[in-house]
């Protein structure tokens, strides 16, 4: 499927013969799209290469697929203060290499996203590459030592979309309740890292006979859904809004699955490591699949499946976390947990598409309009006519082999190195302007 281009016109784009994945829409159509300037013209079946105006740049995209880009709502893009893992810059690249157009950055940076100067810097930094949009998660706990609240409503009126302590449980009762009761005044949504601190503390992977078999130390799935199930009576208590990051196991799903049925208000993501892979993979003691939460058993990566194509998990994210070399080339209990996902989220999702367990347009969802609606973004995750032009073009059937060392992350700690897939990301446009061509 290459791109063929027609002609040329200023600030004025059209594509065509593309299959149309719309999320807000809930359609799966051929059609095309009117892109002017930063903005979405039309789109739908009846913009063909006979209704293009006058003046437009005509591409004929032979059937590859367009959908809005990408929303990823986990990522950590370590600026400021760990820049020899990754910058805004590296992860903007890589961001748009991976079809994302817009992404929810972790406050765990030094200094801590915890007041409005780390808010308004990050939005100053990103306006400044001009590739992914960034916004920002406000630090729940000054300094995310879990101890005192920050000022949740500043944070929020300054432009914070929800609120975390990065990669940190907010372990403290007192400290969640506070922050669920104080963020129902702007409906705020307060984000959990579920993994009760003491009974993970020291752990290097999933505990079962595989982890006894290794000699490492494990942390047991119900770490996970304990620190669930006691957030879910705050928020009983608060009334208010929770999401859970990651969840990776099968009594979690099952746990979240019947609080919804009870009205509460709770969501979750997950990410491709827990629906593609399990703990199979640290077998040779591979530091690249040290991650957190750890890799779990096949029981616990079906369960995620499961959920994800019943709707108790809402949303997919990359859960991007780079590393540097020497923080992987490590024995594997000190070596440093997480994976790089902005140019793996994707295809691995797509595998979701290839094996049966959900139609193409659920899986776009929910990497687009779910995390957008949960974090609150208008005009991401939908083609409607006014939005911005935040656009990706793939083929969902190109078949490749994922090379980190290819990545323009600047970190390459890719749990999938090597791993045979298909969906490859053509283009990628932000306010109309294509920030990554295939081949350019």
């Amino acid at each position: 499927m290459s791109p063929a281009i027609r002609a040329k016109g200023a600030g004025q784009k059209a594509f065509i013969n593309a299959r149309l994945i719309d999320p807000a829409k809930q359609t799966d159509t051929l059609g095309g799209i009117l892109i002017n300037d930063d903005k979405i013209l039309k789109s739908g079946s009846d913009v063909t290469a006979d209704t293009v105006p006058d003046g437009y740049q005509v591409t004929d995209l032979n059937g590859a697929c367009l959908a809005p880009g990408l929303v990823d709502m986990r990522a950590q893009l370590r600026e400021p203060g760990f820049e020899h893992q990754e910058t805004i810059e590296t992860a903007g690249k890589s961001a748009a290499t991976g079809g994302i157009t817009t992404i929810i950055a972790l406050p765990n940076t030094d200094p801590v996203i915890d007041d409005v100067a780390g808010v308004e810097f990050i939005a100053r930094r990103a306006r400044k590459v001009g590739l992914a949009k960034v916004f920002v998660y406000g630090a729940v706990s000054k300094g995310i030592e879990g101890k005192e609240i920050t000022e949740l409503g500043l944070l929020h009126q300054a432009g914070a979309v929800a609120f975390c302590d990065g990669i940190q449980t907010i372990a403290s009762a007192r400290l969640l309740r506070q922050a669920l009761a104080y963020s129902t005044f702007f409906d705020g949504m307060i984000v959990q890292h579920p993994e009760e601190p003491e009974l993970s503390k020291g752990a290097a992977m999933n505990s079962g006979e595989l982890a006894t078999r290794l000699g490492l130390s494990g942390v047991s799935p119900l770490a996970e859904v304990i620190q669930i199930e006691r957030d879910l009576r705050l928020v009983e208590m608060t009334g208010g809004r929770l999401h859970f990051a990651h969840i990776s196991t099968g009594e979690s799903v099952e746990v979240i699955r019947k609080a919804k049925k009870r009205g509460l208000k709770v969501t979750c993501d997950t990410a491709p490591f827990y629906f593609a892979l399990n703990e199979n993979a640290v077998s040779d003691y591979r530091t690249f699949a040290k991650l957190s939460p750890p890799l779990r058993s096949e029981d616990d990566r079906q369960a995620i499946v499961a959920g994800l194509a019943d709707g108790t998990i809402d949303a997919i994210a990359s859960d991007h976390n780079p590393q540097d070399v020497d923080s992987k080339r490590l024995p594997f209990a000190q070596a440093a947990a997480g994976g790089v996902g902005f140019e793996t989220l994707l295809p691995i999702a797509l595998e979701l598409y290839h094996n049966g367990h959900m139609s193409l347009l659920e899986v776009i969802t929910k990497l687009t309009r779910v995390p957008a609606a949960l974090v609150r973004i208008k005009g991401a995750g939908t083609l409607e006519e006014g939005t911005p032009a935040d656009l990706v073009i793939f083929d969902p059937d190109r078949p490749w082999k994922i090379d980190p060392y290819q990545f323009q992350s600047k970190s390459k700690n890719s749990p999938f190195d090597g791993r045979l897939t298909q969906g490859r990301v053509l283009r990628t446009l932000i306010d109309g302007r294509e920030v990554f061509t295939e081949g350019a």
